[in-house]
């Protein structure tokens, strides 16, 4: 395990024996992650916090059945996926990215995507220009895809999440999370050819 699951794991024992205050570290801890995710499923940005926090609600009633076969990020966001497709459907709407989701999360730096970051870093401003315009089109493919490509993508892409905790994650084979990645990138590369002029074979 790594210094960070040792650390969630004594937090989530001090929990089972009743220590709210070690819940609400958990909570400060991964609150904005959470939000992050869930803001990228629904369209009604109001709702992102309510699902958060339901999302975290439920975390703390199950946490005594928590035994630790996977790490508590995963597990938590299971759990918060799982809540916003419950509230999506009880309202009735398609998970869909939204530009005002999209902004919320790169009002820190290190909240914004891995692509915009890696390339914003030419010096001219046609680089600069070029580079935004890629980056526009990466997101708006991103919003394109179906709702399991799209989490599948952002969940590694984004979130920096393994194969493995993405399988966790989506309760799926790690062979289908595999499959959905290589799609989504396939149709993220499709869309980007016309800007970077690559060749069919070739992805971002």
């Amino acid at each position: 395990m790594t210094a960070d699951s040792d650390a969630d794991a004594l937090l989530i024992e001090r929990i089972k024996l009743g220590d709210t205050r070690a819940f609400e570290m958990l909570v400060v801890k991964y609150q904005r992650r959470i939000e992050r995710l869930i803001g990228r499923m629904v369209r009604d940005t109001d709702l992102v916090q309510d699902i958060a926090q339901e999302t975290f609600i439920r975390a703390y009633r199950a946490i005594p059945k928590f035994r630790g076969e996977s790490a508590f990020y995963t597990w938590l966001y299971r759990i918060a996926i799982n809540t916003a497709k419950k509230a999506l459907v009880d309202l009735k709407r398609d998970p869909l990215v939204t530009e005002s989701a999209r902004a919320g999360r790169d009002e820190d730096g290190d909240e914004t995507s891995r692509v915009e970051n890696e390339l914003s870093d030419g010096e001219t401003p046609e680089a600069l220009l070029a580079s935004k315009q890629v980056a526009a089109a990466v997101n708006s493919a991103i919003e394109d895809l179906s709702q399991d490509l799209r989490q599948a993508i952002t969940l590694r892409e984004i979130d920096g999440l393994s194969y493995e905790d993405i399988a966790a994650v989506m309760n799926c084979p790690i062979g289908t999370v595999r499959s959905r990645i290589f799609r989504a990138r396939e149709a993220i590369a499709e869309r980007l050819r016309p800007l970077l002029d690559t060749r069919a074979g070739e992805r971002w």
